[in-house]
């Protein structure tokens, strides 16, 4: 089932690179009391999560801070050494993004934004997304229909709702 507007999001833990190697992230942690934004996309390096997605969040940054969130976060189904390298070439770590990898896809599946597409190889890796949750209740959700597609769910839109 996908979630909807109205949804509580359930935890998890994500992993990043700390200075000591992978480290966990406790995702409610990260929501409580807060109001975040989280995006998802099929994967780092693919081509319009790296030319459009990640860029569209960097350009938004300073709006959705002054329109009260807390922290953006980035969500793929990949693992923390992927994440942490694609956030320093992408400029999303200056920026001030939050990259996490969900490594084994299972909070993805959990918010029903997983999908299989052996084609291009890319297996149990999540749809293209945006949300914003206050207090881990989701408030604004925009998919895309299709996750080679970056319109719905980029942040300017996500700008324009909030």
């Amino acid at each position: 089932m996908t979630i909807s507007i109205g949804d509580t999001l359930p935890g998890a833990t994500m992993l990043v690179m700390g200075e000591a190697g992978p480290q966990g992230v406790d995702l409610a942690e990260k929501m409580n009391g807060r109001k975040v934004v989280i995006f998802g996309l099929p994967g780092a390096y693919t081509g319009v999560c790296s030319t459009a997605h990640v860029p569209s969040f960097i350009r938004s940054m300073d709006a959705l801070k002054a329109k009260g969130v807390d922290e953006v976060i980035c969500v793929s189904v990949n693992d923390p050494f992927v994440m942490s390298a694609w956030a320093k070439d992408t400029g999303a770590a200056d920026a001030g993004l939050t990259m996490l990898g969900d490594a084994d896809g299972a909070w993805t599946a959990a918010i029903g934004m997983d999908f299989t597409a052996p084609p291009a190889g890319l297996i149990g890796r999540s749809k293209r997304y945006s949300l914003v949750a206050e207090n881990g209740v989701v408030t604004v959700l925009n998919l895309e229909e299709s996750p080679g597609v970056c319109e719905l769910s980029a942040g300017e839109t996500l700008v324009d709702q909030i």
